[in-house]
């Protein structure tokens, strides 16, 4: 398929997720396809030492995937601009492997984007209809709160956490040498350095990991936290930034 026939290409950024590939890639069919999207699935691996790279053969036996692994470079946002750099779509929906994201959304996100003056739609769980699974920890609950409010300042948007969104390749393209990120959380670093001004939060239901380990320890934690840092300095400029500080 040319790349003038796609509709999308749906970017997953993996490390040891071999279990969770074969039901989303199905779950990712059966949502796209009712919908009439022709599309591409681009996984981004990090060098697994599981079985990514047989398990992806597989699946590229019965659909459009694609997979890019990665031995020089680590980490969840470089992996989604590699994923962009080799989209064919024009759309670009960008979801965790681990099943949280429900790839039934994925329609709904590509027709937000599809609106008027839209440049980034967003699954997120704090708009109406949105919710999380029971059981996703206190702890974990309470992070993903004090991390958004940490970025509130940055962008109105209810869940600025989420991993789970769709822009433009070009856009993203256009503002690559002013993507630095650092961490997991790439779609606030887009946010931000894209200048996107028509955002769309869609509803989604955020599910519980149900197999694998997370990768959200305290490094990422930190990493977040330095993320931060750079976004208010590239906000409001480097003067404002140590003024605040008091430099």
């Amino acid at each position: 398929m040319s790349a003038a026939e796609l509709d999308l290409s749906i970017v997953v950024p993996t490390y040891e997720e071999a279990e969770n590939l074969p039901s989303l890639v199905g779950r990712i069919e059966a949502a796209v396809s009712a919908a009439g999207l022709a599309y591409e699935v681009i996984v981004v691996d990090d060098a697994s030492p599981d079985d990514t790279e047989a398990v992806c053969a597989r699946l590229a036996e019965r659909f459009p995937l694609r997979l890019v692994v990665r031995t020089a470079e680590r980490g969840l946002s470089t992996a989604v601009l590699a994923g962009f750099e080799r989209a064919r779509g024009e759309r670009v929906v960008v979801m965790d492997a681990d099943l949280s994201h429900p790839p039934e959304q994925i329609p709904a996100l590509v027709a937000a984007l599809d609106g008027p003056g839209v440049d980034f739609v967003v699954g997120s769980r704090y708009v109406a209809g949105g919710s999380t699974e029971e059981g996703w920890g206190l702890l974990r609950q309470l992070n993903s709160r004090v991390a958004s409010a940490l970025a509130r300042p940055l962008t109105r948007i209810r869940d600025p956490m989420a991993g789970f969104f769709g822009i433009r390749r070009r856009r993203v393209l256009a503002a690559r040498e002013r993507l630095d990120p650092v961490g997991y959380k790439i779609g606030l670093e887009l946010l931000v350095k894209c200048e996107c001004r028509g955002v769309v939060e869609v509803p989604i239901r955020f599910a519980r990991r149900h197999r694998g380990r997370s990768k959200l320890d305290l490094g990422e934690q930190l990493a977040y936290l330095r993320h931060l840092a750079r976004l208010y300095r590239h906000r409001l400029g480097r003067g404002a930034f140590a003024r605040a500080r008091g430099g």
